[in-house]
This record gives structure tokens, C-alpha cells and sequence, in this order.
């Protein structure tokens, strides 16, 4: 089905409960859903080339328009024919709004009805970040889906300050929907409403009907997800919000994130995603397998001459042992966290093929299920980096 931006269309090729197989097509690439996007923060995948997340087997990426627009400025970007050209990335791009940045630097900024401003983390400058602004930027970068600019209350919100948050992004929705684009650039709306069903699907309502012009969004995300909450809420509702979204459009969870987050994603009728958390755990050592959790930093490594991964077909897998790669990251080589980076790409973009062959199949739900099982049967206690959020402000 075509969406309302003129060269997108969206198809269902498939429905195993509210898992879906589609296919979603842009101007610059046709993207089998669901899938997984690698995250570029600064039009860049940590470590890797772009044909080095091509060879993953990713046709879609996002980079972030706040860190974009700080440096080095969507003017040189566009001079450059847009980030995709800039970066040389040959496939679909994604563009996020700023929104869940400017709600990470809650010290440096203060929203109003109008926009937000905040101090540049890079040089303490004071910022002004609107709906326009988000769209001019976004614009500017050229990527193939831009985001409407949306505020992202905190895990755990009561009930007054989701609200407020909701009343905000309906409001940068609408304007964001009325600022010009670029053409043959599509823009996706974000539904919030924290931990709250009733209001998630309130939202979810509001967001999916709002038109400008008689032109509505060519799809939704599900925002505010990850930020604190526990795991078992954002499961559960997503069980009860996901499959509610417009089943003619492509659904995007935004910021999420680990291999059992997306199945789960995936079984209640999400289609993209997207995470630093592949890319960020891998220079840390961590690397994501079928087996679960393999940290290799460990010592029970040292004389391991097997893969990470015996499963796995990327050129990691198929090079070096596990041992080898301890030893980079001992020595603090920068071969080490490139080829887990390159590891874990492969691995999600390799778990996503799989869950399109068994919706195909009518068998997502057992699949799933086993590859949870699997998963948690074979994780190394403990995460890599104990420090850092469950969703990183950026890679």
C-alpha cells in the first residue's frame, strides 16, 4: 500500500498473530521488516565502514540530528548532498528528531510550549531546539524518514507530567507535520504516554489521526520506552499498544534493544527498531549470540580457539577465535572492538532473517520462545558495562 509520501509504500506479506512480515520501500532502498537499523550517531557506525554494515546485511541506518546539527551543521552536510552522500551509505537513512537528547540533558534545558532550549554539551552555548527547527535540520540531512520532535517523560512518570509530555508532542506533531520537507522524505509521528495503557493508547489515537493538508504520517513510533522502566512493563505494554498501531503503516519502537527486547517486539507487531547497544557493548567486549551474553573479557577465554559465536557466518566468526579477541582487548587494540562490532551487527541482523522466515513459516511464536530459552540458558553472568543505561544517549 502506498503511504502518503509519494515513492514510499509499505506491505503486509504476512500476519502470525500480530507478528508481521512486510516489506517496506523507500526512494533509496527496499527494506524486509521486521529488521533491525544500526545506529550511525555522528554519520558514522562506530569502527565499521559502510560497506562493512552493508555486508550485515542492514538496508536501513539512523544517525542522530542533535549531534548532526551541533557539528559539523546540517549547512555542510547538505553541501555534501545530504548525509547518506556525505557518509556514503548507498541504502535508507532514518533521521531521530533531537527529542530523546534534549530529554537526556534534563540539567541543560528547559522546555516551553514553543520548543526547548538547552546548553550544548560540546561547548556550553545556549540552543534553541522547535518542531521547525527539528524538521529544517532533518530536511537538510535528507534522509529518507524524518521523526516529528517529541517530549519523552521518564520512566515512572506519574500521571500529570505524561500528560503534559503528551499535550507537547501532539502539539510539535501538528507543527512538525506543517514544516516543509524534503522531498521524497517521509516523516514518522511518536506516540507517548510512559508507563500508562490507557494513556499510551489515548495517545496512539491522537497521533495516528492528526492530518495537515489532508496529508497524515507515513508512520508511527512507540517513544519513551526504555528509559527506566522495568523490563516486564514495557513487555506487557507492549502486548497491549503495539497491534493497536495503523496496520497499513510500518510501526517503529524507538531506542530498543537487546536480542530478547526485539523478539518481543517482533511478536507483538513491531517492524523497526534500533539500538546502540550491539554497537557500544561490542568496545566493550561483549558480544550478542545465539548462546546469549559472551563476555571476552573474561579469563575462561584465554585458550579458547573457538568462535564467538559457532553459528555465525560473519567474517569474524568464520577468522577468529575467542581467544584471539580476549587478547586485543587486553592489549587495547582497536581490531578488537571492530570485529564484534562487525559480530554483533551480523548476529542482529542475522536473529531478524531468521524471525522473517518464521512468521513466513507460522511459527514465530514457538521459534521465539526457543531462541529466548537458548538465550538465557547460555548468558555470561553480568553485564560489560554496569554503568550505562539500558538506552545510551548516543554511540
Amino acid at each position: 500500500m502506498n503511504l502518503p509520501t509519494e515513492g514510499f509504500s509499505f506491505e503486509r506479506l504476512a500476519v502470525d498473530h500480530h507478528a508481521r512480515l512486510g516489506r517496506l520501500t523507500t526512494p533509496r532502498a527496499v527494506i524486509d521488516t521486521p529488521t533491525f537499523m544500526p545506529v550511525g550517531t555522528q554519520a558514522t557506525v562506530k569502527g565499521l565502514t559502510p560497506a562493512e554494515v552493508e555486508a550485515t546485511g542492514a538496508r536501513i541506518l539512523l544517525t542522530n540530528t542533535y549531534h548532526l546539527w551541533l557539528r559539523p551543521g546540517p549547512e555542510l552536510i547538505e553541501k555534501f548532498g545530504g548525509a547518506p552522500r556525505f557518509m556514503r551509505w548507498p541504502h535508507a537513512m532514518l533521521t531521530d528528531s533531537g527529542g530523546y537528547q534534549v530529554f537526556s540533558l534534563a540539567q541543560r534545558r528547559k522546555i516551553d510550549d514553543d520548543g526547548v532550549t538547552f546548553r550544548s554539551h560540546l561547548d556550553g552555548s545556549e540552543r534553541r531546539l522547535t518542531p521547525e527547527e527539528s524538521m529544517r535540520v532533518q530536511r537538510l540531512l535528507g534522509a529518507d524518514v524524518a521523526m516529528v520532535l517529541d517530549v519523552c517523560p521518564p520512566g515512572g512518570s506519574e500521571r500529570r507530567e505524561t500528560e503534559e509530555a503528551m499535550r507537547l508532542t501532539t502539539s510539535w506533531a501538528t507543527r512538525s507535520l506543517a514544516a516543509p520537507a524534503a522531498e521524497g522524505q517521509a516523516r514518522f509521528g511518536i506516540v507517548q504516554g510512559a508507563s500508562h495503557e490507557n494513556l499510551r493508547l489515548q495517545h496512539l489515537e491522537t497521533i495516528a489521526g492528526i492530518e495537515v493538508n489532508g496529508h497524515g504520517f507515513d508512520g508511527l513510533a512507540l517513544g519513551g520506552f526504555s528509559v527506566g522502566e522495568p523490563v516486564a512493563v514495557m513487555y506487557e505494554l507492549l502486548s497491549k499498544v503495539a497491534h493497536k498501531m495503523p496496520e497499513d503503516k510500518p510501526r517503529y519502537l524507538m531506542g530498543v534493544g537487546t536480542p530478547q527486547d526485539l523478539l518481543e517486539g517482533v511478536r507483538h507487531g513491531v517492524d523497526l527498531f534500533d539500538c546502540v547497544l550491539p554497537t557500544r557493548n561490542a568496545r566493550n567486549g561483549q558480544a550478542l549470540t545465539s548462546f546469549g551474553r559472551v563476555n571476552l573479557k573474561q579469563a575462561r577465554h584465554r585458550e579458547d580457539d573457538t568462535p564467538i559465536d559457532p553459528r555465525c557466518t560473519c567474517a569474524c566468526c568464520a577468522t577468529f577465535s575467542r581467544g584471539y579477541l580476549r587478547h586485543l582487548f587486553k592489549a587495547k587494540e582497536m581490531l578488537g572492538p571492530r570485529l564484534v562490532t562487525l559480530h554483533n551487527l551480523h548476529f542482529y541482523a542475522a536473529l531478524m532473517r531468521s524471525a522473517r522466515k518464521a512468521i513466513a513459516r507460522g511459527e514465530y511464536d514457538r521459534w521465539a520462545n526457543g531462541r529466548l530459552e537458548q538465550m538465557r540458558e547460555g548468558d555470561e553472568i553480568g553485564p560489560v558495562d554496569p554503568g550505562s543505561a539500558r538506552r545510551p544517549t548516543r554511540d
